[in-house]
């Protein structure tokens, strides 16, 4: 992965996003979604000691205990909001430690792009060697970038309704609404925190005339502009 010209800056939030070589569809099925969330999960602890592939050929005594072990570690990153598009990806997360954000982007692309291949036998690079980073300066832009990221499946025409956004299986939306989590990827409390309820959270991502008012203030921090 190129070296950034800018440093990421450790306690800082960033906007981190990145997409696949030629808007391939790499997270349009199960297996490649419940595989991306994996990676997601597993890749923000700091050394594991084992490779995610060698970590899933041990039997579920054995992951168990070893998940018991790597839970205790400290992170690179606190992920604060996700979402996996089918041909691209949205982080909301705060560098733990120096090149948190570096070396947890290139461990889950690299991995998730070695299982991407053996399954479709293919070669080369599944995404962009260059992800994109925006550091988030105020606490009016962490709200609307979460925003932003929640609803892209729903601005992007991946679905339909707010009702089918809401059951989003890639998407740390269910996190927020429900706190019902299969792989705890997400810390949402520095956004949730600042509602009086989950409920409320919803109302703040369902009103679209707000969110289409706030959207021309991040621009720059929404890539697809």
């Amino acid at each position: 992965m190129p070296v950034r010209t800018e440093p990421l800056v450790t306690g800082q939030v960033y906007h981190v996003f990145n997409q696949a070589i030629d808007h391939f569809p790499i997270f349009s099925h199960k297996k490649n979604i419940d595989r991306g969330l994996l990676t997601l999960y597993y890749y923000k602890f700091i050394d594991p000691g084992m490779r995610l592939s060698q970590y899933l050929t041990l039997n579920n005594d054995t992951r168990r205990s070893i998940l018991e072990s790597i839970e205790k570690l400290p992170c690179h990153v606190q992920i604060i909001a996700f979402c996996l598009m089918p041909n691209h990806f949205h982080l909301l997360v705060e560098q733990m430690v120096d090149q948190g954000i570096q070396t947890y982007i290139s461990n889950f692309q690299n991995s998730f792009t070695r299982y991407y291949n053996i399954r479709q036998g293919r070669k080369g690079s599944l995404l962009l060697p260059r992800f994109k980073a925006v550091r988030i300066v105020t606490n009016e832009q962490l709200l609307h970038v979460s925003r932003y990221i929640h609803l892209n499946p729903l601005t992007s025409f991946v679905v339909d309704t707010f009702d089918k956004l809401k059951q989003y299986p890639p998407s740390s939306l269910s996190d927020y609404l429900t706190g019902q989590v299969t792989w705890p990827i997400v810390s949402p409390a520095i956004v949730l925190d600042q509602f009086s309820s989950r409920e409320a959270y919803a109302e703040f991502c369902s009103n679209q005339a707000s969110y289409q008012q706030a959207l021309e203030s991040i621009k720059h921090l929404c890539f697809e502009q």
